[in-house]
């Protein structure tokens, strides 16, 4: 059915229509809105048989969860930010448990300094905490993966973080088409658990592994994971049987059939480089998208076929691996080891920076015509900024915190320029 809705409001009913028995809250923007409206929901009794859990703190959210995995129960919560963190050794205690949780990441930036704006920095920081990353490209997509997300959960054992932009996706209204109960029904089967706590059957979950065991569960989670590709493609074609809609999968390839030179990319900001491209191409530019769906477990091989004809490869990242560069970008260099093709990493759109199709262009322009060699070069980056607390540091020793000291410069030069503070 079609709904103009906020996105939040459009996962929340996804969610719903997949029948969790407990879902665990605790709110931190921007994913509050999403458990606000689940938990009218159970108020209401549209959503029946589901039992909903305020917590104290996002370790609860997921410690309870896990709790009610192990008990038999369709599990879910959501997140954000720091919130994630605060919930990390629960985090990486579900995957190693191999509890099939559904967990939303609003992604959103996290500190030092606050910064409640959207990028990746949340859950690229728990790539590798065993869990299953899906990443939306629109709220549309939002709502089908979350679908997708328990159908992948249930049959690999593992757990499943849908992650979709905050505030550019949670907080955004437009049209989206709801799946009935009907069709959900018919593609998610009610959770039979791989393993449940069961007197009849007593066995410890949880238990402590030696040296001469704990390389084995390792291997095997690895294992479970790259076992999961062919099922999260092979699941997302029943769900577009089902529904009649494309949705997920590992990568979605936009106008490559000639491509030279790719832009790769996830999230939300790769509708604003579908625009650019379409603008490019209008001016001769032979250049096209992939756009990464799965980062967790990364499809390599899928990344490998879809790029092995292009030049050149533009890999734009909303996360810094601070003394590194991009996360992404590693992974894709990764998938093209031993092919001829040209790499280049683009930071963008950090702490909620507006990535505009201007500055896009002028990059693309640039890696087209060989003047990018920096890695990994900073969208937009204020220079003038940067190099006034550079010379700063130089002069003064006790200059306090950096993010004082930024605000600090850009309130001066704001003055200077006669512009409102």
């Amino acid at each position: 059915m079609l709904k103009q809705l906020e996105g939040s409001q459009g996962v929340a009913q996804a969610v719903a229509l997949c029948r969790p028995e407990v879902i665990c809250a605790y709110p931190i923007s921007p994913q509050t809105h999403i458990v606000e409206a689940l938990g009218l929901l159970c108020r209401k009794g549209d959503l029946a048989d589901c039992e909903y859990i305020n917590v104290e703190s996002e370790f609860a959210a997921m410690s309870v969860a896990i709790g009610a995995s192990v008990a038999g129960a369709r599990a879910y919560t959501a997140t954000a930010s720091q919130g994630l963190l605060y919930m990390v050794e629960a985090v990486y205690n579900a995957s190693g448990l191999g509890l099939p949780i559904v967990m939303t990441v609003a992604n959103r930036a996290i500190g030092a300094p606050i910064n409640i704006w959207n990028d990746h920095s949340d859950s690229m920081s728990q790539r590798d905490a065993g869990w299953i990353q899906l990443f939306a490209e629109t709220n549309q997509e939002a709502v089908d993966l979350h679908i997708q997300a328990f159908r992948i959960a249930e049959e690999m054992s593992l757990p499943v973080m849908v992650c979709m932009d905050g505030f550019v996706l949670t907080h955004a209204f437009e049209r989206m088409d709801i799946p009935s109960q009907e069709n959900v029904d018919m593609f998610l089967p009610p959770y039979t658990p791989r393993q449940v706590l069961d007197p009849q059957n007593p066995y410890s979950i949880g238990a402590m592994v030696g040296p001469e065991a704990f390389t084995e569960v390792r291997w095997l989670t690895h294992r479970r994971m790259l076992d999961s590709l062919p099922v999260i493609e092979r699941i997302a074609k029943e769900y577009e049987d089902i529904v009649g809609r494309k949705a997920g999968g590992l990568l979605e390839s936009y106008r490559m059939e000639d491509a030279e030179v790719c832009v790769f990319a996830m999230g939300a900001l790769v509708g604003t480089i579908k625009d650019t491209v379409d603008e490019m191409r209008e001016c001769g530019e032979r250049i096209g998208v992939v756009s990464l769906k799965c980062f967790r477990p990364f499809p390599t091989e899928a990344v490998r076929e879809s790029l092995k004809r292009v030049k050149r490869v533009i890999v734009i990242d909303r996360t810094l691996s601070a003394g590194v560069g991009g996360a992404v970008e590693l992974e894709v260099m990764k998938a093209l080891r031993g092919l001829s093709i040209e790499l280049q990493s683009v930071i963008a759109g950090l702490g909620g920076r507006a990535v505009t199709r201007e500055s896009l262009k002028h990059a693309f322009k640039d890696v087209i015509n060989g003047k990018l060699t920096a890695e990994p070069v900073f969208l937009d980056l204020d220079q003038d900024l940067v190099n006034r607390q550079l010379e700063r540091e130089r002069a003064v020793r006790h200059i306090g915190p950096v993010a004082e000291a930024l605000n600090r410069h850009v309130t001066e030069r704001k003055l200077s320029r006669g512009e409102e503070v």
